[in-house]
């Protein structure tokens, strides 16, 4: 299955990323192996997948699917007090490494960042047509985003661990648990 048109930086016309569900499967054993739950939905289903993954207080911000959206009980314009209190996180992924089980989250108003970070849980969606097979090809779509004014972006793998001090801690800079739903119909 051929996927979404992409333009090429390095090249005359488009380029075509290969959909089929090799990447996919990549995509979910990397994130078994950095400790990351993959969940896929259809955009049917997203309401009743997403429920059991929101510990409340939930904060997010909303998704940029037109099929799919966060339910009324997340906070999606959060305050500080807001970001601190948040057991879960929501927020949509740009795409994803298949090779490296990682999600890029993109910058912006709608503040990602924060929520992606404060909160003891993040829960990433990302289309599975955003899955990118390789670095190569995130660093193809980084610079296409850049030249776009797309901003900043955080590669994020698995929850935040840490061993500066000797044994290893999860969740000091971050997210103890990372949860990605993968909507397989945007």
């Amino acid at each position: 299955m051929v996927g979404p048109e992409r333009k090429h930086p390095l090249t005359v016309g488009t380029i075509f990323w290969d959909m089929s569900a090799e990447p996919i499967a990549t995509f979910e054993s990397s994130l078994d192996e950095v400790g990351v739950e993959l969940v896929r939905t259809t955009a049917d289903e997203f309401a009743s997948t997403l429920s059991p993954l929101l510990d409340a207080p939930t904060v997010g911000t909303s998704l940029p699917f037109e099929t799919v959206s966060l339910p009324d009980s997340v906070e999606t314009d959060p305050s500080i007090a807001d970001l601190e209190a948040a057991a879960t996180g929501v927020t949509a992924a740009g795409y994803g490494i298949a090779d490296y089980g990682s999600v890029i989250i993109q910058g912006g108003t709608d503040g990602e960042e924060p929520v992606s970070l404060y909160a003891d849980e993040h829960v990433a969606v990302v289309a599975a047509s955003d899955v990118l097979p390789d670095m190569d090809a995130t660093f193809d779509q980084l610079a296409e985003d850049i030249r776009n004014g797309v901003g900043q972006s955080i590669i994020a793998t698995g929850p935040s661990a840490t061993a500066d001090m000797g044994s290893l801690v999860t969740g000091a800079h971050g997210p103890m648990d990372v949860t990605v739903v993968l909507l397989e119909d945007k």
